[in-house]
């Protein structure tokens, strides 16, 4: 790797120490430190699914130009697996604990994100929502694992499966063509001099900007006690959030996959436990029985194309 960096900048690597984030995928990450000075961060694939991450990454740091941006410095894939070099932005503000205006920083970042045309080559929002609609159906078919989890009853999930399967159908996500994160979370946000830098874009898309905005409510209400509906009140909300509800409730109770650790089921299990009663809420539909008690976490059997393709 640091025969590929210096070769990229044109300086000598003079140290490069492993960043232990708090995302969930498993590229190597890396601070590097050049004889010139610099500082970079150099992120690379170990095997064909990070590799696939880095090159949908690299579509949208080639092609969108934003203070919302890292800096893009260099991208290799000829003599390896994908790198990509950017910005180092370790010296930024990493919430939580979120300060006061640093909300009102990212909501400025997703504005100017929403305001922004997605460049081609993304994975199309067509295909994202047809494979989280198959979320809700796996938990028809086995509904075990999402049983396991407590957030809900048999009888509870059995009367309403259809009502927020069927919401999440008419989910408006296409409807529009603006830049789309889709997986904006705290450890995805780094609050800078110039506003607040969205970090792993290899979920992007383009569509309704709205989105954004339904799937980075759970994750901040958990790490500040705020409702959801103070983050994002418009038509179309409650639906969204059924349709991300439904990915959380198809993999909270299964094992982690190869690639992560317990603690990626746990975060989406605490996203559950907001989005869905909130889903419900939205549309008028009995929010689920187990939602106000503490539900154990008791891990299921299984897998699911979601653990490699799911927001958040």
């Amino acid at each position: 790797m640091i025969e590929r960096v210096e070769a990229l900048l044109g300086a000598r690597v003079v140290s490069s120490d492993p960043v232990h984030g708090r995302g969930y995928t498993h590229n190597r990450r890396e601070r590097v430190r050049l004889d010139d000075g610099r500082s970079v961060f150099v992120k690379a694939a170990v095997d064909d699914l990070s590799a696939g991450w880095l090159r949908l990454e690299h579509v949208v740091y080639a092609g969108v130009a934003g203070p919302f941006m890292p800096g893009l410095l260099g991208y290799d894939e000829k003599s390896g697996l994908p790198l990509l070099v950017l910005e180092d932005l370790s010296e930024a503000h990493w919430p939580p604990p979120w300060r006061e205006g640093d909300i009102d920083q990212v909501r400025s970042t997703l504005e100017a994100v929403a305001a922004t045309p997605a460049p081609d080559g993304l994975t199309p929002i067509g295909d994202w929502k047809a494979e989280w609609l198959s979320c809700w159906r796996a938990v028809r078919d086995d509904p075990e694992p999402f049983l396991a989890t407590g957030v809900a009853s048999r009888e509870w999930l059995e009367s309403n499966l259809p009502a927020l399967e069927a919401a999440a159908e008419r989910a408006p996500v296409a409807d529009g063509s603006s830049l789309l994160h889709l997986d904006v979370r705290s450890d995805n946000l780094a609050l800078t001099d110039r506003g607040a830098v969205l970090i792993d874009w290899n979920w992007a898309s383009g569509g309704n900007p709205l989105l954004d905005l339904v799937a980075w409510a759970p994750s901040l209400s958990i790490e500040t006690g705020m409702q959801p509906d103070d983050v994002v009140d418009a038509e179309g909300v409650g639906e969204m959030a059924a349709l991300i509800a439904g990915v959380w409730a198809s993999v909270a109770g299964l094992p982690p996959p190869p690639t992560a650790e317990q603690r990626l089921r746990d975060a989406q299990l605490a996203a559950l436990r907001v989005c869905l009663p909130w889903a419900c809420r939205r549309l008028g539909i009995e929010e689920p029985s187990g939602a106000e008690g503490d539900a154990v976490f008791r891990p299921g059997v299984g897998g699911s194309a979601a653990d490699a393709s799911s927001p958040g």
